[in-house]
């Protein structure tokens, strides 16, 4: 079985949110934008069943949401999965970004990339609150980390 961790392509974090704006900025609308987040969802690696649970979800997203965290080499490499097709996407997004990165460098990347992409604008507010509390709680796995 492949694992559920994210290995991102980019070697930073920088790198990823880079790519991810230049990949965004060829859609000229927002359906396209969705369908382009929507088929990223698709391709995260499986999601354990057995992590489908109150231990690994996510408060504060409407729809479900779990994601897992394992450090090894120094690095925190992030699993997760939603329920919501959209959302799945964000995840994608979210962990591509930051999984197989140093805590030092998760806790460096500001979020407020979604917003400057505007993609917190472009979701309803209930899923722009999802979004922020998934990178809320991979910041604070990598807090706990560093300490």
């Amino acid at each position: 079985m492949q694992s559920p961790f994210v290995q991102p392509p980019e070697p930073t974090a920088q790198a990823a949110i880079d790519a991810i704006a230049e990949a965004l900025e060829v859609f000229d609308d927002w359906m396209d934008r969705y369908q382009y987040i929507i088929d990223l969802g698709r391709h995260l690696p499986e999601f354990p069943a057995a992590w489908m649970d109150d231990a690994h979800r996510v408060p504060g997203c409407q729809s479900k949401v779990w994601m897992e965290a394992a450090r090894e080499d120094g690095k925190l490499w992030l699993a997760g999965a939603s329920d919501a097709a959209i959302v799945s996407g964000l995840v994608a997004l979210l962990l591509r970004v930051y999984s197989g990165r140093p805590p030092a460098e998760i806790l460096a990347t500001d979020p407020a990339f979604l917003k400057q992409m505007g993609l917190i604008e472009a979701l309803s507010t209930n899923r722009g609150n999802g979004i922020a509390s998934m990178a809320r709680a991979i910041r604070e796995r990598a807090a706990l980390e560093m300490a």
